[in-house]
């Protein structure tokens, strides 16, 4: 049953849609409204509840000529930038508490054979997701329009565990990170099964930090494989824990979006919501 976040995400994800195919005409707040069918003043009020920030400025935040703007304003490393980020602004706290653990050959082996595994579904502002962990911690995270497709790309992942649909602290910490709360951030652990190249792309997408931007062959680098772009690319795609692990914050040089395994629609919602975070905590001085 859709939730009335949900539900207020797919109408801000159509808002989104609209303004992205319909943005060289700039279409006013009463047509983006009356697309959505909702009146002007209830559409403005939604938005800025959802993104904090009115919808003509979130539409510079998704556009090419500001993820440009940040891709070139991003002189520090990664890991530069992880750390300056990290300690100004709650909103981005998030990115410090989270690390990775890969599974060992035995954990995986056979379908990932014995292996328990807890699964819960739980709202967030980019709709519906499932949330999926060992003992260890979040094994898997995805956005998902129907539930049982959900959990077959679960039984699919790890064919031969042993899963309880069953939502656990592990599972509850994040709300924390969807909730922006400072205070009750606890450390998430990831428990991934993945090569070790592909673990030390995840790892340098942790590094990037909340609003900010950066490319495929930016990534690379930082790995020391310059010229593994195609790779990088490749590992970002397989990313088995959305959003906690950031591959939406990866783009195009052109400042062109790109593809995202969960609609490239909810990539720039995220985007978007991101940089007015961002916003919202330079204008209070955080």
């Amino acid at each position: 049953m859709n939730t009335q976040q949900s539900i207020n995400y797919k109408r801000i994800a159509a808002a989104i849609e609209y303004i992205k195919t319909n943005f060289k005409k700039q279409p006013g707040l009463d047509e983006i409204a009356e697309n959505i069918h909702l009146s002007p003043f209830h559409f403005q009020k939604l938005f800025t509840e959802w993104a904090g920030t009115s919808p003509k400025q979130f539409l510079q935040f998704v556009s090419a000529e500001h993820a440009k703007k940040l891709l070139k304003e991003n002189h520090l490393t990664l890991s530069e930038a992880a750390y300056e980020t990290g300690l100004s602004g709650t909103s981005r706290l998030h990115d410090l508490f989270i690390k990775i653990e890969g599974m060992t050959p035995a954990e995986y082996r056979n379908g990932a054979e014995g292996l328990q595994i807890h699964y819960s579904f739980s709202e967030s502002p980019f709709g519906r997701m499932i949330i999926a962990s060992t003992q260890k911690g979040i094994c898997y995270m995805a956005f998902e329009e129907d539930d049982q497709s959900a959990l077959d790309a679960l039984f699919k992942k790890f064919p031969r565990a042993h899963f309880t649909g069953q939502a656990n602290p592990a599972h509850e910490a994040i709300v924390s990170v969807f909730g922006n709360r400072a205070g009750g951030l606890t450390a998430i652990k990831l428990h991934l099964k993945g090569s070790d190249f592909q673990l030390k792309v995840w790892e340098a997408l942790l590094k990037i930090p909340s609003g900010r931007l950066t490319t495929y062959s930016s990534i690379a680098r930082e790995i020391a494989m310059p010229n593994a772009s195609r790779a990088v690319g490749t590992a970002i795609g397989s990313n088995p824990v959305a959003f906690l692990i950031p591959c939406h914050r990866v783009i195009q040089s052109s400042g062109a979006l790109g593809g995202y395994m969960w609609g490239e629609t909810r990539k720039a919602a995220i985007i978007g919501w991101e940089s007015a975070q961002m916003n919202l905590d330079l204008q209070n001085g955080q």
